[in-house]
């Protein structure tokens, strides 16, 4: 593919959108799955490298609560939702109704299933926002979830596929409750297309240039 670089207003306004879109869809399906009102913001969108995803974080040795999937279809990649460990844990408490979850707890395989979900629930979300706008057959594997050191976590999910690209989008994530605006939870979405599928993706929105 041509390079990534060459990227501008345009398309980034696309991702926005996209990931607004997406960040709507999952809001509406996080306050039916908790009860409750919950919305979702999505306050910078951008295209960066490898270092700088991991940067963004504050460097490859940061512990991290992630959620990898895997994107099959027409247009393949990796998505990673990233929580700092302390956000994880309030949103585990707030789904579960039990403020005293810790990771290092006895409910730890609770948690897990529950940031699964969360994970579930915001990939499909954004991968039926980009379907939608690229009518590409796109749809997610199964969640893992890791906490780790933020460089292990990501060198793991994609050199275990030996797709590694030389790019990402990154879409900041906020949750929150309406109740409590103060108390959000804000996360990193990356979305790590094939080389091959940032082409791919593009073509299938009639925006040219890459």
């Amino acid at each position: 593919m041509d390079d990534i670089r060459n990227l501008t207003g345009m398309h980034i306004d696309i991702l926005r959108e996209i990931g607004n879109i997406g960040a709507g869809n999952a809001a509406t399906a996080l306050s039916t799955l908790l009860n409750k009102k919950i919305e979702m913001a999505v306050p910078r969108v951008q295209i960066a490298t490898f270092a700088e995803m991991m940067e963004s974080i504050g460097g490859p040795e940061q512990i991290v609560a992630c959620v990898y999937l895997r994107i099959e279809g027409e247009a393949p990649g990796n998505m990673f939702f990233v929580l700092p460990p302390e956000q994880a844990e309030r949103f585990v408490r707030r789904m579960i109704g039990d403020d005293s979850f810790s990771f290092q707890g006895e409910a730890h395989e609770l948690g897990c299933s529950a940031l699964q979900e969360l994970g579930n629930i915001l990939a499909g979300s954004y991968l039926s926002a980009l379907a939608d706008f690229t009518r590409l057959n796109l749809h997610p594997s199964v969640p893992a979830l890791a906490i780790d050191m933020i460089g292990a976590v990501l060198s793991f999910g994609l050199l275990e596929l030996s797709r590694v690209g030389d790019y990402a989008i990154l879409i900041d994530t906020a949750i929150y409750d309406e109740r409590r605006p103060d108390e959000s939870i804000n996360g990193h979405f990356f979305l790590l297309p094939d080389p091959e599928s940032f082409s791919t993706i593009f073509r299938a929105l009639g925006v040219d240039g890459l």
